[in-house]
């Protein structure tokens, strides 16, 4: 038995960056023409693990932190399925962390797109991981991406700058669609409510995908540009670094999606019961 849904409104406040990466998301999967129902969005917690319940696919709301290994293991489940995994940069970066490093080493096979405000905005603004205070610098996920082994798409969206969003975010699922592992899109999202930053982080930005000098395929020179731009007091968008390798542990479907008649199987059931006879 089944029961569908109908989206619901979103909860956040007028003039929060995760309208934008809504609207990416929604525009991806229309551009891309994927029928909802081969869709599921994974959510995290905060403001941004709402957005599962404002789009017409399937959706889960995973625990606090563990939307990645929650999301593995539907992507490793049901292959067929594109698994988007969303959340913020708390979720991500604090408690998610470790699952963050790992997910990106193992590099499985669904998009995984963070909102990074710099605070925890359903909380009441208290600074996240990625909150630049005084002499504690914050996390640059990209470059902790780029630093670890498996990295296959890296990319930075800013949700005032729609058009690139939405191209990031095909980008992000053609990647997976094509079988070439984890891509992750981190979306600089600012809170109007406890830190608007709209104005601050368009002027620190360098879009990449408009220098024509530049090489997505070189991992070497992606941190280098990230390290050079962190100088200036800047940081880059667009797609910073892609591999076109394959994803990278490679499981049979689940059994629940296999084809099996148990008849077919009782001669080898029962030797392998016998054998624990004493």
């Amino acid at each position: 038995m089944t029961k569908t849904y109908t989206p619901a409104e979103p909860i956040w406040c007028a003039g929060c960056g995760d309208f934008g990466v809504q609207g990416a998301i929604e525009g991806a999967i229309a551009q891309l023409a994927i029928p909802k129902h081969d869709i599921i969005i994974m959510a995290g917690i905060g403001c941004s693990g709402t957005l599962q319940n404002n789009v017409g696919t399937y959706g889960y709301h995973a625990l606090h932190g563990r939307v990645l290994p929650t999301s593995t293991g539907v992507a490793y489940a049901n292959p067929e399925l594109t698994v988007i995994a969303v959340g913020g940069d708390g979720d991500a970066f604090a408690i998610g962390a470790g699952h963050f490093i790992h997910t990106v080493k193992r590099n499985p096979n669904f998009v995984y797109i963070v909102m990074n405000n710099s605070v925890y905005g359903l909380t009441k603004g208290q600074d996240s991981p990625t909150m630049d205070a005084g002499a504690a610098h914050g996390i640059d996920a990209t470059r902790l991406a780029l630093s670890i082994p498996g990295a296959s798409f890296i990319a930075r969206g800013f949700s005032r700058w729609s058009r690139q969003l939405q191209e990031l975010t095909v980008a992000a699922m053609e990647h997976v669609r094509a079988g070439r592992g984890f891509a992750f899109l981190e979306v600089l999202s600012p809170c109007v409510t406890y830190h608007d930053t709209y104005v601050t982080w368009e002027g620190m930005l360098e879009n990449l995908d408009d220098d024509p000098t530049y090489d997505p395929t070189d991992l070497a020179a992606a941190f280098a540009r990230g390290v050079a731009l962190e100088a200036q007091g800047r940081m880059p968008a667009g797609v910073i670094f892609r591999s076109d390798g394959g994803a990278g542990r490679k499981i049979p479907p689940a059994m629940a999606l296999q084809d099996i008649d148990p008849a077919r199987h009782i001669d080898r059931y029962n030797d392998i019961m016998s054998s624990y006879a004493v």
